[in-house]
C-alpha cells in the first residue's frame, strides 16, 4: 500500500479515506500537545479493528499541507507512538513505524511518519472505547456490531482462527524444507497452488496472498515473530513450591509447533528422576510415563486458543508432579468430565497438518506413527499411562474459564510405595 514517494503524494492530495489518515504534530518545547494520546489511540485501534491502513503524521488533513516533522523531533514522535500501542491500546499493536523524506511540490524536502497498522487478529479497546473506522473517520461500535466482531475473531466464528490471515506477514515467511514435508505424491507440483490448497496461505480482501495462522505456526522459522505468546515456557523447580529460587531449569521453547512438542519432551525427559531397583535385574521407573507428556503437549499446543493474547503454554516441572497450563476454555459443549470420552478440535487445520508431521519423539510405549492422530485417544492414553505409573489419576482443572490446567503426579521411589 502506497509502495512510493509518488504514490504516497497522490494519496495525500485525495485526502483521508478508509484506509488513510492525515495528522499534524504539535509541540510545546520537547512535549508532544497536539494530537491527545487517547484520540491517537482510538484512531489507531478503529483502523486495526477495521482494515489495514496507513497513518501519516505531518501532515494536515484539511489543506493537504506537508508540514513534516522537525528533525530533532522525530525521536521523539517515535517513543510517542511506541507508547501509544503499547500502553493505551488493550491488547497492544503491532504497527510499523517508518521515517519518510517527501517532497512536494515547490516545496523543500519534509520528514513525515508513517504509521503502517495491519488490520488485526484481534478486537482492540482503546481509552475511548471500541471503534472502527468509516469512510475517513472512526466510529465508535454499536453492541450488536461489537458483538458481531468478536464472533468473526474469535474460535466460534466459520472461520476458525487457525485459518485466519496474518495482515502483517507475506507469504515468504513460510520456509520451504518446512512446508515440503507436508506434500505426497498427489500434491499439485505448484508450489502456490498447493500452499492454498493446504491453507498454509489465502487471499485477502485486496488480493494480496497471505500467510495463515496456522502456516506461520507449522511452516515458519520464527512464529513467535507474527504470534508473540505462540511458544511454551517450560521451568523445572527443586521441590514441590512454584518459587524462583528454588528453579533449576528453565527454557523458552520456540520454533514450528512440531519442534516444541519435541523439545518440551525432551525438557521433561532430562529433569524428571529416573528411580532404578535391583530385583533382581535392575529395574529402573521414571517419576512420568513419555507416552503421556507427549500426549499432553500435543495437546496443548493444538487445541490452545491461539486468539487468547497474552498467554502462553506454560509447562511446570515439580518433585511431586507435572503442570501444563493451556490459553482457553474447553472447545464447544465439551466439559472435564468429559475430557477423556469425547473429541473436539479448536484448530481443526492444525490437526490435520500434525497428523501429517511424522512422530519425533521416542516416547516409550507409543504406538503413534504422526504426532497427530484425530481419533480423540490422547486423553486416555493420559489418565491410563500416568495412573499406572503414580496410582493417582491425572486432574483436568478449568481456571477462570480461562485456561486448562492439567497435572500428573509424578511416580514415587520405590522405597516409598
Amino acid at each position: 500500500m502506497f509502495d512510493n514517494t509518488a504514490d504516497i503524494i497522490k494519496q495525500i492530495s485525495l485526502g483521508e479515506d478508509s484506509v488513510l489518515e492525515l495528522k499534524t504534530v504539535d509541540f510545546g518545547g520537547d512535549k508532544i500537545t497536539g494530537p491527545h494520546r487517547n484520540s491517537m489511540a482510538d484512531e489507531l485501534a478503529a483502523m486495526a479493528n477495521t482494515h489495514t491502513g496507513v497513518v501519516l503524521l505531518g501532515v494536515d488533513d484539511k489543506s493537504k499541507a506537508i508540514y513534516g516533522i522537525p528533525q530533532d523531533k522525530l525521536d521523539i514522535v517515535e517513543t510517542w507512538l511506541r507508547s501509544i500501542c503499547n500502553d493505551l491500546v488493550e491488547p497492544p499493536l503491532d504497527c510499523v513505524i517508518r521515517k519518510i523524506p517527501i517532497a512536494a511540490e515547490n516545496s523543500d524536502e519534509k520528514i513525515i511518519i508513517r504509521v503502517d497498522v495491519p488490520r488485526s487478529l484481534f478486537v482492540h479497546q482503546s481509552p475511548g472505547g471500541y471503534f472502527r473506522r468509516i469512510g475517513s473517520s472512526k466510529r465508535q461500535m454499536k453492541p450488536d456490531v461489537l458483538a458481531r466482531l468478536f464472533q468473526q475473531r474469535s474460535q466460534t466464528r466459520l472461520i476458525r482462527f487457525d485459518e485466519q490471515l496474518l495482515a502483517n506477514a507475506d507469504p515468504d515467511v513460510l520456509v520451504p524444507s518446512l512446508w515440503k514435508r507436508f506434500r505426497t505424491v498427489i500434491s499439485s507440483v505448484n508450489d502456490q497452488e498447493f500452499l492454498r490448497k493446504i491453507q498454509l496461505i489465502a487471499m485477502d480482501e485486496d488480493g494480496v496472498l497471505r500467510p495463515t495462522v496456522s502456516g506461520v505456526l507449522m511452516a515458519a522459522e520464527h512464529p513467535q515473530e507474527f504470534i508473540k505468546t505462540a511458544y511454551i515456557q517450560a521451568v523445572c523447580y527443586r521441590g514441590a513450591e512454584r518459587n524462583a529460587s528454588y528453579q533449576l531449569d528453565a527454557k523458552e521453547i520456540t520454533g514450528p509447533l512440531d519442534l516444541q512438542v519435541r523439545e518440551a519432551c525432551k525438557f521433561v525427559e532430562r529433569n524428571m528422576r529416573v528411580y532404578a531397583v535391583k530385583a533382581p535385574n535392575r529395574i529402573e521407573t521414571p517419576q512420568f510415563s513419555m507416552n503421556a507428556v507427549f500426549e499432553a503437549v500435543v495437546n496443548a499446543v493444538v487445541h490452545r486458543d491461539y486468539s487468547v493474547y497474552g498467554s502462553r503454554i506454560r509447562l511446570h516441572l515439580f518433585s511431586d508432579r507435572l503442570e501444563i497450563f493451556s490459553p482457553g476454555t474447553i472447545p464447544n459443549t465439551m466439559t472435564i468430565d468429559s475430557l477423556s470420552e469425547r473429541q473436539s478440535a479448536r484448530n481443526e487445520l492444525l490437526s490435520t497438518l500434525l497428523a501429517r508431521c511424522p512422530m519425533n519423539v521416542n516416547a516409550i510405549g507409543s504406538q503413534r506413527s504422526y504426532i497427530m492422530d484425530k481419533r480423540g485417544e490422547g486423553v486416555p492414553i493420559i489418565i491410563t499411562e500416568s495412573e499406572k505409573l503414580s496410582g493417582r489419576k491425572p486432574e483436568y482443572q478449568l481456571i477462570d474459564d480461562a485456561e486448562l490446567k492439567l497435572t500428573i503426579f509424578a511416580a514415587k521411589p520405590p522405597n516409598e510405595v
